[in-house]
């Protein structure tokens, strides 16, 4: 089996995710398609493992995890700060957390 169609949804989910980004002003919806494009990574990362036969691509894989987990925590701290002083989720409030 040929990765070319994990590539491709890989692909489409990358693309999405960056279309949600760069055209919502919700920092949660930016925020989740953000880890959108990290799974459609993660899943390039895996099928070019399987196509291989090594681990690189599983263990890259792995750390990209690792950083989304961190992201989470941190981001969702951040939205959350934003959310509870101005009762917006919007990333134009972001300058509140400016001294």
């Amino acid at each position: 089996m040929n990765p070319e169609g994990y590539l491709v949804l890989s692909a489409i989910l990358f693309a999405i995710g960056i279309a949600g980004f760069l055209l919502r002003r919700n920092a949660i919806i930016a925020f989740m398609s953000i880890e959108l494009m990290l799974n459609a990574t993660n899943l390039a990362f895996v099928a070019f493992a399987r196509f291989h036969g090594n681990l690189e691509g599983l263990i890259a894989a792995f750390f990209v995890m690792v950083v989304a987990a961190a992201e989470v925590v941190v981001g969702l701290a951040i939205i959350v700060a934003v959310y509870r002083a101005r009762r917006s989720a919007s990333v134009d409030d972001a300058n509140l957390m400016k001294f």
